[in-house]
């Protein structure tokens, strides 16, 4: 017997050409978001990315633990920090951790040490994965599939930022523990990613990239 009621699905179903009508204007919108590098010091308001976090929070996870945590800055001064603490780190890697193979990979992009976005945008987003949760009684539970629960719930994020008219940018500085401390996150929580997000500076640039065809990134046995 399962410890949690059950109730009735709420399920809405639209007619076929709907559905087609709705999956063909969201991979419309949703194949425009860019990774942005270059941002505006706008404000955003606050209740736009509170609902985004809401969103990510729907995501389904490994038994239901949801075991993500999202710290979001918007304090000029610890953004600063921040900004500090991931350009050392980035600097060891162009410098000495990546290897000659992934820097001309990632030439093309024209990315180096400088994250100037980390201080100019209005809003980062730090997601840490939390391999444990704990109950009312403070019991230690071990939390499930995390990677992938937490992977979806930023996947949601980034789409409901874009829908909401965002501009977003995934940043992994490597190692990130250096956001534990600066964010008074538990040793347990691993840093996941930290979001940008905010309003595209008015010359800002994207590089010209193609995304691989439906038939090379999906098999249909029918």
């Amino acid at each position: 017997m399962s410890e949690w009621p059950f109730k009735p699905l709420e399920f809405n179903e639209i007619p076929v050409s709907e559905m087609q009508a709705e999956a063909a204007g969201f991979y419309d919108r949703i194949r425009r978001r860019r990774t942005v590098r270059e941002y505006s010091d706008r404000p955003v308001p606050r209740d736009i990315i509170e609902n985004a976090l809401k969103a990510a929070g729907t995501a389904p996870s490994g038994a239901n633990m949801q075991p993500w945590h999202f710290v979001v800055v918007a304090n000029p001064a610890l953004k600063s920090k921040l900004r500090v603490a991931a350009e050392e780190e980035e600097k060891e890697f162009y410098d000495h951790r990546a290897s000659q193979e992934w820097l001309d990979a990632l030439a093309p992009l024209a990315t180096d040490e400088n994250k100037p976005f980390l201080e100019t945008a209005p809003w980062l987003i730090v997601i840490f994965l939390k391999k444990f949760s704990y109950d009312s009684s403070g019991r230690r539970l071990k939390n499930y599939y995390t990677a992938e629960s937490v992977g979806i719930a930023t996947g949601f994020l980034l789409s409901a930022l874009h829908w909401a008219g965002l501009a977003t940018l995934t940043h992994t500085p490597s190692p990130m523990k250096f956001l534990n401390q600066l964010l008074d996150r538990p040793k347990e929580e691993r840093p996941f990613m930290i979001v940008v997000a905010g309003y595209p500076a008015a010359d800002a640039e994207v590089p010209v990239i193609e995304k691989e065809p439906l038939e090379e990134i999906a098999t249909f046995v029918e």
